[in-house]
């Protein structure tokens, strides 16, 4: 079938589902971030699948900027000790960066299959 046979898709809720861009009911990942081969629901072959480090570095300006601001807003009008800070941010900043790695790449992908990005040839 051609990609035209199927109904689109929102960016959005394949990145929360982490499902194919195509049909929105295969699986995207065959691991935590690792991408299946292809799409088990309509055989859409994810060899164009290329979100080299863009998921990353949106994570890290994303919650860099909300775990840094709340640590400064806690050390200005708290000052709790250093251990406390620890505490706090660490698993905060984990809990960040690998709970929205995954929707992040899955809404990269996405928008890879909308757009049609390829990866640029010579002729």
């Amino acid at each position: 079938m051609l990609d035209e046979d199927y109904p689109p898709q929102s960016s959005f809720m394949v990145g929360l589902k982490a499902v194919c861009p195509r049909c929105g009911k295969g699986k995207l990942f065959a691991g935590f971030l690792t991408i299946a081969p292809k799409c088990d629901k309509c055989d859409l072959d994810y060899s164009f699948v290329d979100s080299g480090d863009g998921p990353a570095v949106l994570i890290i300006l994303f919650a860099g900027f909300i775990v840094v601001s709340l640590a400064l807003f806690v050390e200005v009008t708290y000052q709790p000790p250093y251990w406390v800070h620890a505490v706090i941010w660490i698993p905060l900043t984990l809990a960040l960066t690998l709970g929205l790695l995954r929707p992040f790449k899955a809404w990269l992908i996405a928008q890879q299959f909308k757009h049609k990005a390829r990866e640029g040839r010579l002729h």
